[in-house]
């Protein structure tokens, strides 16, 4: 995959020039924190959290060659951790839900972060079938039920490229409902 495919994937979910306020959480060397800027303008703010400092030293130096100026914060933690994170209109979480079993209270954790309307794109392999890099794969049929579980709302698919890996990889919106932020949850 390539920048114009990190693009391709997450751009009917982020919204061209859509600007905000986005965590990529599990952001890496910042592949699809590249992508984000790219799709969602000069104006959005991105968090890039990821446990590797080394990694966002990349990722900062790849955001400053290609986007001067972008208002880029990175914090080296754990992302399954509680963040000091802004309200967000979206966080974008790019091979990293499948390296942890409970993805659920993964998901649950994170909708509180969103804003009402809030969304979340992932992108993951779509295979049942792990191995060590891919511990706990989450495949999109299984993306769906755990969503909605989470109190997401029903999952969007938005589009998927091969991968030479484990067949192909899919991205997928979902968002914090508003109807579920007016009663309380």
């Amino acid at each position: 995959m390539d920048h114009l495919d990190h693009v391709r994937l997450i751009a009917p979910g982020v919204g061209a020039g859509s600007g905000g306020v986005w965590a990529d959480l599990g952001a890496g060397t910042g592949a699809f924190t590249l992508a984000l800027r790219d799709v969602a303008g000069a104006e959005v703010q991105i968090v890039a959290v990821d446990r590797d400092r080394h990694a966002l030293q990349t990722l900062r130096s790849a955001v400053d060659r290609r986007f001067p100026g972008t208002h880029l914060q990175t914090r080296t933690a754990d992302f399954t951790q509680p963040l000091d994170l802004p309200p967000l209109d979206g966080i974008l979480a790019a091979n990293a839900i499948h390296y942890l079993r409970d993805q659920a209270a993964l998901l649950r954790h994170w909708r509180g972060y969103l804003k009402p309307g809030g969304r979340l794109i992932v992108v993951e392999y779509d295979t049942n079938a792990g191995n060590r890099w891919v511990p706990y794969p989450l495949p999109f049929a299984s993306f769906e039920g755990l969503a909605k579980n989470a109190g997401f709302a029903e999952p969007m698919l938005l589009g998927a490229v091969p991968s030479r890996f484990l067949g192909r990889i899919y991205a997928a919106r979902t968002y914090r409902s508003r109807e579920d932020v007016a009663h309380g949850r």
